[in-house]
């Protein structure tokens, strides 16, 4: 039997290059690699990353909601090794994470390619990607990227159904493993530091590689997005919003022979609705505070979803900043924890490899927490490890 990976570990090839004199290229934590990435990126883009709806308060309330839970220790459990892996639609992973997606993360690279970047980090590391329809490549050349570990592609339906099953099409046919349907933008929500700037990235042309690359949508247009990307940008924003019913969610499983995930779920009801109608996993996400303000933390509505979900696997984000944040997300019942804002600013400061070292960091930590406080596996940690404080 093949031992799981120890992602603890990773502190002591740390340590051990420490005594050759080396230290780490990147910070290993976020506050300082948050720090590092402001200073690198430029401000358009920082802006849109580091932004939240409103006045931020539900991004901060998803980042303080980690704070109101804590593990506790459990020992003579036999921890020495820990089995971090899970199966999520039948594929076994090595782990309990995934990158979430980011509509700029294009942008995020010095080289503006981020998204193959992320890609590559995803095939070193064994971490799935979920792909943005909002990339700088086509998801086709991302897929190419990723080497043996899966991707999933996460959908912003267009109101014109033909190019949404091109979308789905596309995205099957370049063998991503699953497709996240995203609920809870078909607008954006009102984010003062771009507006106050007036800049939105995707009306300037950037991120819209799956759109310019669409035989569906390049009908749409006049002229090629190559001849005039600025009216090709307006016709984007056109066709891009889709309020979507339960209805569209019919048409788009029978087209989808993917598992199909329903992202932006927060209520329990719209839970076990989304699974009579067919979907495989619940997305319980608030888009990480960009969309809406004025709401509950993505985390304090996990428990519900998880619950109404009975079973069915509940994918998670939305706050997660390190690896206590993971482990206490699979606590509360996640399958699987997306990590966002971290990996965009480590593949500003460091590319691929830094993407690649913020990924071991996060582990490593979860890890490692897990091991001290004596919980071996993730179902342990289910069993009543977490309790919040009063």
């Amino acid at each position: 039997m093949n031992r799981p990976p120890q992602y603890g570990d990773f502190q002591y090839e740390i340590y051990l290059d420490g005594l050759k004199g080396i230290a780490p290229r990147y910070p290993v934590d976020f506050a300082s690699l948050e720090e590092k990435a402001h200073a690198v990126m430029p401000w358009w883009v920082r802006n849109y990353v580091a932004a939240g709806c409103g006045n931020e308060h539900t991004q901060r309330a998803n980042v303080e909601a980690f704070n109101r839970w804590g593990l506790v220790p459990r020992m003579f459990n036999g921890s020495y090794e820990r089995d971090l892996s899970v199966s999520l639609f039948g594929v076994n992973l090595p782990s309990p994470i995934f990158m979430s997606p980011i509509g700029v993360i294009g942008l995020c690279s010095q080289d503006f390619h981020g998204d193959l970047r992320v890609a590559e980090a995803a095939a070193a590391t064994g971490v799935p990607m979920m792909t943005s329809t909002l990339s700088m490549d086509p998801m086709e050349e991302i897929a190419q990227h990723l080497g043996q570990t899966p991707g999933f592609f996460q959908l912003y339906t267009p109101g014109d159904r033909d190019l949404a099953e091109s979308l789905i099409n596309r995205a099957q046919g370049a063998g991503f493993k699953a497709i996240a349907l995203t609920l809870d933008t078909w607008v954006t929500g009102w984010r003062p530091r771009d507006l106050n700037y007036a800049s939105f990235p995707q009306l300037r042309g950037y991120c819209l590689s799956n759109y310019f690359t669409d035989p569906y949508f390049r009908k749409r247009l006049e002229k090629s997005p190559e001849e005039d990307p600025a009216a090709a940008a307006r016709e984007w924003m056109k066709v891009f919003g889709n309020s979507l019913t339960w209805d569209d969610l019919k048409w788009i499983r029978e087209v989808s022979h993917v598992p199909l995930i329903a992202k932006g779920i927060c209520h329990p009801e719209d839970a076990r609705k989304a699974i009579d109608l067919g979907v495989d996993a619940i997305y319980c996400s608030n888009h990480g505070g960009r969309q809406a303000n004025g709401g509950l933390s993505a985390l304090e509505m996990l428990g519900g979803v998880v619950e109404a979900a009975d079973g069915v696997p509940v994918l998670f984000d939305s706050g997660v900043r390190n690896g206590s944040d993971v482990v206490k997300a699979l606590a509360l019942g996640a399958t699987a924890v997306g990590i966002g804002r971290p990996y965009a600013y480590a593949l500003a400061v460091g590319g691929t490899d830094g993407v690649i070292q913020q990924l071991r960091s996060i582990l490593a930590e979860a890890d490692l927490l897990m091991a001290v406080d004596g919980y071996p596996t993730i179902a342990d940690l289910r069993k009543g490890g977490l309790i919040k404080a009063v």
